[in-house]
C-alpha cells in the first residue's frame, strides 16, 4: 500500500499506466491521488478520477475534462489537492429525487437487480481502457454506449430512483 491507497502500473495499448484506489475517506482522497501524482510526475491532463454520478441516468456515462464538483466531495477534494484541470469518467448512477435521500442513496450498496448493468459498465469500462489511455476520450465514450446498447441497458433505473413520470 502506498499513496494512502491500492496502487499498480501496467500496460493499456501501447500507454503505461498507474491504477489507484484511494484507502482513504472519500473527502480526503485527493490526498492520495496528489502524492501518487507527484511520486509519478503524472501530468495533470494524464490523471483520470472515475466517479458516481447522480446527474446522470444510471448505466449512462460521460468523459469530461475538468468542471464542477456537483457536490460530489471526493471531487472536491481531489480538486483542491491537485487543480481542476484533469479528466474524468462520470458513471451515472441516477438521482434518488429527494436531495434528503442523496446521503443514503451514495452510501448504500446497489441492489441485486441493478447488478447486471454494474457489472456490465464496469465491464465496458475495462474493455476500453486503452483508449481512455491513449486520450480517445469520444472512442471510450461510444464503445461503452454501445456495449451498453447491445447489453439491453439503454433506459436502466436504479431501484428508488425517481422517473419522470
Amino acid at each position: 500500500r502506498k499513496f494512502q491507497g491500492e496502487v499498480t502500473e501496467a500496460t493499456l495499448g501501447s500507454e503505461r499506466v498507474v491504477l489507484l484506489k484511494p484507502q482513504t475517506f472519500m473527502n480526503e482522497s485527493g490526498r492520495s491521488v496528489s502524492e501518487a501524482q507527484r511520486f509519478y510526475k503524472i501530468a495533470l491532463a494524464d490523471v483520470i478520477v472515475l466517479h458516481d454520478e447522480l446527474d446522470l441516468a444510471p448505466a449512462k456515462l460521460r468523459v469530461k475534462l475538468g468542471g464542477g464538483n456537483a457536490g460530489h466531495n471526493g471531487l472536491r477534494s481531489t480538486t483542491a489537492a491537485i487543480g481542476n484541470d484533469y479528466r474524468r469518467v462520470r458513471m451515472g448512477i441516477g438521482h434518488p429525487g429527494d436531495k434528503a435521500l442523496v446521503h443514503g442513496y451514495v452510501l448504500n450498496d446497489f441492489g441485486k437487480a441493478e447488478e447486471p448493468w454494474v457489472e456490465d459498465l464496469c465491464t465496458a469500462c475495462a474493455d476500453n481502457a486503452a483508449l481512455l489511455a491513449a486520450h480517445d476520450d469520444a472512442g471510450f465514450q461510444n464503445k461503452v454506449h454501445l456495449f451498453m446498447e447491445a447489453r439491453g441497458h439503454g433506459a436502466v433505473k436504479r431501484l428508488g430512483e425517481k422517473t419522470s413520470d
